[in-house]
């Protein structure tokens, strides 16, 4: 499997995977239930992935150049 490809699969991963390890009410963080917080974590994290995937794929590269 390509690195980007893998990349792409980790957020899928942790929200979807992760909510069955992580579904607790306490602790609380920043108010929010622990769960809750998880999935905004996770969201953002996406995005910030989503930009390494961005820079690293080579189709983008090649656009840049012309």
């Amino acid at each position: 499997m390509k690195l980007i490809h893998g990349l792409a699969l980790i957020p899928f991963v942790m929200i979807l995977g992760g909510v069955c390890f992580v579904n607790k009410v306490e602790p609380y963080i920043l108010g929010m239930p622990f769960l809750l917080a998880w999935l905004v974590f996770w969201v953002i994290m996406t995005s910030v992935i989503m930009a390494i995937i961005y820079k690293i794929d080579p189709s983008n590269r090649e656009e840049e150049a012309n």
